[in-house]
């Protein structure tokens, strides 16, 4: 049987002329919006995060996030901005300290500013935008999103607006995402702010007939134009006008270049060679560790090792795929996760390499260790 939403979806021309009819007999709600990203409903039905108490953070954390005279907050922030006219003035010309850097075709956000001020604010940032936080690690800089549906990609024509809020909850793109975000210390003072985005998609599960029996959740490819848009929604957050934000973003990306290279040295051995220094080959695999099924734990950026979970899908017994269970309220997920080591090796001023050791930092010469590196050759490749 097909379930319910399915059914709607294939019926919505039927109950359209329905909700018309009654249009005159209800209020009126249009929505439009000229941006890419909407995922207000999401947050407004299940509401906010409880907030972390800054004091809480342990003395085993790291230390580049521990506060040491005091946690500036948003509102603070704001305050500040309307007690000095000099400080608007600079929000209105852009703030100095704040841009947009770009590796081929990817881009994130430097500031000139501590990591520990930073993170409430960015924080906040996604919960204002309608996310849930499934993954807030102060002590590490990372931050996960739950998945939620753009309703931006809802067209906004005249039958919506003409049945406005009633036909929200009719209408479902099919699609859902969650953010990932990471703030990495590139050297004191200066923060990098990195935000990768995973999709999945639902699709119909077809019996000989081709009949639409069930759906499923699949994954579907990152969307660099989702992460462009909250990068300029966070610079407008966090001073800059929308005008410069939008501006600096839509700037041209440059060309995308080879850089990794997969190495097989035997059945289960194998790594990734990459044709970049350390510091490049750091956040690309940083990078690629966010857009894959991976978790970062803890990192160590001076020994080159990101110290990560992994949940392999078929540990997780799912017959129909990883993503058919994504919604579900019953999560086992982290307890059948397995902890690695990726670690990264300068071999010269312009090349590297990439391995994956077990817990205890040895060799992970298995079947597991070989889908791993696949898996962020994949990515690294992209």
């Amino acid at each position: 049987m097909i379930h319910f939403m399915q059914f709607m979806r294939r019926y919505l021309s039927i109950l359209v002329v329905f909700f018309i009819a009654l249009g005159s007999l209800t209020a009126c709600k249009s929505i439009s919006s000229n941006d890419t990203v909407d995922y207000k409903g999401s947050g407004a039905i299940r509401g906010p995060n409880l907030a972390y108490p800054p004091d809480l953070i342990t003395s085993q954390a790291d230390r580049r996030y521990i506060v040491q005279d005091g946690t500036a907050t948003m509102s603070d922030y704001n305050s500040a901005m309307k007690k000095s006219s000099q400080l608007r003035t600079n929000v209105m010309t852009g703030i100095p300290g704040m841009r947009i850097a770009r590796d081929g075709d990817r881009r994130w956000l430097v500031v000139e500013k501590p990591a520990v001020e930073l993170y409430p604010q960015v924080k906040d940032f996604w919960q204002e935008n309608g996310f849930l936080l499934t993954i807030d690690s102060p002590s590490t800089g990372i931050m996960e999103t739950d998945w939620a549906e753009n309703r931006a990609k809802i067209a906004q024509d005249f039958i919506r607006s003409a049945v406005g809020g009633m036909l929200d909850s009719i209408y479902d793109t099919g699609e859902r995402d969650k953010y990932k975000t990471r703030l990495e210390v590139s050297k004191p003072g200066e923060t990098e702010i990195y935000i990768t985005q995973r999709g999945a998609v639902e699709q119909c599960v077809r019996d000989v007939t081709q009949a639409c029996i069930s759906t499923i959740w699949t994954p579907r490819p990152s969307d660099p134009e989702l992460e462009a848009a909250f990068l300029a929604r966070l610079m407008e957050r966090l001073g800059m006008s929308q005008e410069q934000a939008k501006a600096l973003v839509a700037a041209p990306l440059g060309p995308k270049t080879p850089k990794a290279k997969f190495v097989q040295d035997g059945v289960n051995q194998a790594h990734i060679d990459l044709t970049s220094g350390f510091d490049r080959s750091w956040r690309d695999v940083g990078l690629a560790l966010d857009r894959s099924n991976f978790s970062v734990e803890d990192r160590n950026r001076s020994s080159g090792v990101y110290y990560v979970r992994y949940v392999n899908p078929k540990d997780l017994g799912d017959t129909k795929g990883f993503f058919s269970n994504l919604f579900s309220s019953k999560d086992d997920s982290s307890l059948k996760a397995k902890k690695y080591q990726v670690v990264i090796k300068s071999t010269g001023e312009n090349s590297a390499s990439v391995y994956v050791q077990d817990a205890d930092g040895k060799p992970e010469n298995t079947p597991a260790g070989f889908q791993l590196l696949t898996l962020l050759a994949e990515q690294l490749v992209r």
